[in-house]
């Protein structure tokens, strides 16, 4: 199974056989300036109607989206979805959230989207394992460092890959990624978009790994 960070909160998920799943696509413009999104899938997740989450348009291929916190197995792909907030005030300044769990391979993917506050101890535990945590960083919008890092403790994945964090092509008033990477051991810096992910072959404790964006 392999990751590719696209940019933002958008990745390429694709599976040894080739099924292809991008997590939340974003429209390029304004403080936005990653390369616009020409790949193809055949699932696509959304986890809220914000233009830099829900291009789905850009999307090639046909592919089936799946959008709100539901259980239920689209093209073989099982998810557990579960209803968050976009903020730290039950979804009042910025609306809800999807949290979507999934897995590829064997490896138990878990993509947090907008997540703008700490989980609750029963919404860890509907969760469930997580192999690999796609989480953001940045704050004002989302969970910052601090949270994060609290959040990466309680669910205690394999890997972390950060994203939704300030970069050359991100000019949102939130911070880059050294902050969350401050004091912690066990960080990767790829100089490459992708990184590949097999079952039986994940770290014993916690490595964040961060990519490149492609685009």
């Amino acid at each position: 199974m392999k990751i590719k960070w696209l940019g933002h909160a958008s990745f390429v998920i694709t599976s040894d056989k080739g099924l292809r799943i991008l997590t939340d696509p974003y429209e390029t413009g304004g403080d936005l300036t990653y390369g616009e999104i020409k790949e193809s899938a055949d699932i696509v997740t959304v986890s809220h109607e914000h233009a830099d989450h829900n291009n789905v348009s850009a999307v090639e291929g046909s592919p089936e989206v799946v959008r709100g916190a539901a259980k239920g197995r689209v093209k073989g792909i099982e998810f557990n979805s579960i209803s968050t907030y976009h903020d730290d005030a039950q979804g009042r300044s910025r609306g809800e959230n999807t949290i979507f769990c999934f897995k590829v391979d064997g490896v138990r993917i878990c993509h947090l989207g907008d997540l703008g506050h700490q989980l609750s101890d029963e919404q860890i535990a509907e969760l469930g394992k997580v192999d690999v945590l796609l989480i953001p960083i940045g704050g004002f919008y989302t969970i910052g460092a601090k949270v994060a890092s609290q959040l990466c403790d309680k669910l205690m994945p394999k890997v972390v890959i950060p994203m939704h964090y300030k970069t050359s092509k991100c000019s949102f008033p939130i911070t880059g990624v050294d902050e969350f990477l401050r004091g912690k051991e066990r960080v990767t810096r790829l100089n490459t978009s992708e990184v590949e992910l097999k079952q039986g072959q994940l770290p014993e404790s916690t490595q964040i790994i961060v990519l490149k964006s492609a685009l």
